[in-house]
Parts: C-alpha cells; sequence; structure tokens
C-alpha cells in the first residue's frame, strides 16, 4: 500500500511539475507591457554555449513599454540582438553601447488573438502532460494490483483520488491560461 501513495505522491509532483513548466511558457508570452520574465529565459549562443539570457546581462523595465538589458560582456551583444531578432517575439533591439533597449510596440487586435491561440496550445500541451501522468500512474497501480500488492478496493480508492489530482491540476491550468487570455485582450 505504501507503493500505491507512492506512485500518487510521484504522480502528484510530476503534474505539479507540468503546471509549473505552463507558467514558465506563459510568463514568455507577450502582453504588450515590458517585463524582465519576457526575455530572461531567451536562449542565446554564447561562445558556442546555450546560455540563458538572464545569464549575461541585468534585465529590467524602467519604463511600461521598455525593456533594457545591461549586458556584462561586450563581445556577446551581438549574439543577444541575433537571439532576439531570431525569436517570435517580434521585439527590435536598439544598441547603446553596452546597454540594449528594446521598445515593446502595443499589439494589434490580429497579434493578440494570435498570442490567444499560442497560450491555448500551451495549456493543452500542460493538460496532455497530465493525463500522460495520470496514465502511467494508472498502469502502474494496475501492474501492482495484479501482482497482488494491492487489493480491488484499494485500486479503486487510488484510481480515484489519482482522478481527483487530475482534476485539481487540469483546472489550474485553465486557470492560468485564462488569467493570460485576460491579461492579453485587456493589454
Amino acid at each position: 500500500m505504501a507503493d500505491a501513495e507512492e506512485l500518487l505522491l510521484g504522480g502528484d509532483e510530476r503534474m505539479d511539475g507540468a503546471v509549473e513548466a505552463l507558467k514558465r511558457d506563459l510568463n514568455g508570452v507577450r502582453t504588450g507591457r515590458a517585463h524582465p520574465s519576457l526575455i530572461e529565459s531567451l536562449v542565446v549562443d554564447y561562445y558556442g554555449a546555450n546560455t540563458p539570457l538572464k545569464q549575461l546581462g541585468t534585465i529590467n523595465a524602467p519604463e511600461p513599454r521598455l525593456l533594457t538589458i545591461q549586458v556584462w560582456d561586450r563581445s556577446a551583444i551581438r549574439a543577444i540582438e541575433k537571439a532576439i531578432q531570431s525569436s517570435d517575439l517580434g521585439l527590435n533591439p536598439a544598441i547603446d553601447g553596452q546597454l540594449i533597449r528594446l521598445p515593446i510596440p502595443a499589439l494589434t487586435e490580429q497579434r493578440r488573438k494570435d498570442m490567444v491561440k499560442l497560450v491555448h496550445g500551451k495549456a493543452e500541451e500542460a493538460r496532455i502532460a497530465v493525463r500522460n501522468v495520470r496514465r502511467h500512474v494508472q498502469d502502474s497501480l494496475r501492474k501492482a494490483e495484479k501482482d497482488g500488492g494491492v487489493s480491488q478496493d484499494e485500486l479503486k480508492r487510488h484510481e480515484d483520488e489519482l482522478q481527483k489530482l487530475t482534476d485539481a491540476h487540469i483546472q489550474t491550468i485553465d486557470n492560468e491560461a485564462k488569467r493570460k487570455e485576460t491579461e492579453l485582450l485587456e493589454a
């Protein structure tokens, strides 16, 4: 029975991981307001190593529609510029010495709708990840029941708990997606 509890606990942790990954992904979706999380996880090819932008400089939002990056290593400026331009964020960097300015243009109605579709896609990926965890734990529970480690009654109880966990995580995913959608449409 402890094995079944451990399976449920492990499943819960993996579902939490899917929700956290979604939150990180949604932070990178542009809303028209400047926020450092928009670009901090952008990957830069820095001397042959894929490095997150936040490790190459200080990112600030001094104004509602402006991000600045104070680059620590002058030789990284071109690589950072290239990474920003090749991203799907639609930002155009302006370089001023070791400072990179990123004006955040207002979102058009079409761009907002595209971003909402992107949010829905990311939310669906997270739901699929949660359901895959549920399926894996369910298979493990059924195997434990066949091996005699769990009775049929315990299996039914654990499957019910697993479904409640799954429903709670999917509700959290839906809430996060709805929050981001509202943020996109009001910005």
